[in-house]
This record gives C-alpha cells, sequence and structure tokens, in this order.
C-alpha cells in the first residue's frame, strides 16, 4: 500500500480521491468539541439547535470536518512529508450534521523544487470535502513539502526506522 508519495510521483493536475469515507456520529462531534474546548451550543446542546437555529439540528463543527479531511489525504498526499507548510485558505461551504457521510479528494494544483534543498519541493494542493449526496461541504488549500526519491534512499527507504521481525528459537 503506498502511504504518501515522493516529489516525482507528483502530477500537476492529478486528482487523487480518498478512500474510505467517514460517517460522522454525534459521538466524533462532541468529543471534537469537548477536546478543543469548543462549547459553542449549536454542535452540544440538541435542544438549542432545534429551537434556535436555521438548521433545526446539531451543526457538526467544522474544523473536525477539516481534520477529518486532512486525515483522509495523508497516504495519498502527506504520507512521506517533511512538513505541512501552510493552510493558504479555508472555507466552510456548507454544514454537516450527525450521520452525513464524508468523503474527500485532492487537486495538485502546482508543484516546485525547494529553493534552499536540492531534496525535497513543495507541493500546492486543494482538498474538497462532501456527503454522501455530493454536496460540497469544506475546501482547503495547502502547502506540503515533499521529500524527493534522493532523500527518501539516503535515510533507510520506504520505512526507515521500522524493525525487523526477530524469529524466536523453539
Amino acid at each position: 500500500m503506498q502511504f504518501g508519495r515522493t516529489y516525482e510521483e507528483f502530477e500537476v493536475g492529478a486528482t487523487y480521491k480518498h478512500w474510505p469515507g467517514k460517517t460522522v456520529t454525534e459521538y466524533d462531534d462532541h468529543l471534537f468539541c469537548l477536546l478543543t474546548m469548543n462549547h459553542h451550543p449549536l454542535h452540544m446542546d440538541t435542544n438549542y439547535a432545534e429551537k434556535t437555529t436555521d438548521f433545526g439540528k446539531n451543526v457538526v463543527v467544522g474544523n473536525y470536518i477539516y481534520s477529518l479531511l486532512l486525515g483522509m489525504s495523508v497516504p495519498d498526499i502527506s504520507g512521506k512529508a517533511i512538513a505541512n507548510l501552510e493552510i493558504e485558505s479555508l472555507k466552510h461551504v456548507a454544514p454537516t450534521f450527525h450521520g452525513d457521510t464524508i468523503y474527500g479528494q485532492t487537486t495538485v494544483l502546482d508543484k516546485w523544487p525547494s529553493k534552499s534543498k536540492n531534496d525535497r519541493g513543495i507541493v500546492h494542493v486543494e482538498t474538497k470535502g462532501y456527503k454522501q449526496d455530493g454536496t460540497l461541504v469544506c475546501v482547503f488549500r495547502r502547502k506540503v513539502m515533499v521529500p524527493t526519491e534522493t532523500y527518501i534512499k539516503e535515510r533507510g527507504g520506504e520505512q526507515p526506522g521500522r524493525p525487523e521481525l526477530k524469529e524466536q528459537e523453539k
């Protein structure tokens, strides 16, 4: 299974469809809110959401959706990354509700070699997240520093630091 890409493997214009999707539960939403201390009643209080909002129900906190999409993209985009350099933009386009399933895809917008080190490059990507009905819910652009094939070879190959299995004597 591929886990990320080297600089040479990225092609401008390529789109990677991340799989599988993730169905967002009330538990997921509440746990993320509690971990990040986001106690807005739109996310945590069903009574409030039903009686006082246009949505009539809880809305999943947008930063959870962003984080979910970022995580979904790791095997395709940043699994070999040296660093995420910048989140250029983040747009929450439509609400997500408990029970919605989120899917993501990332398109390579541009790439260029590093100006300071010749064993890495920068990849500029846009990730889009959408619900089970195809509704776009989140879009973000980021710049990721990724290694070249030379970088990978010089540092121990595809899985550096992975120990070898030692067979036990019988």
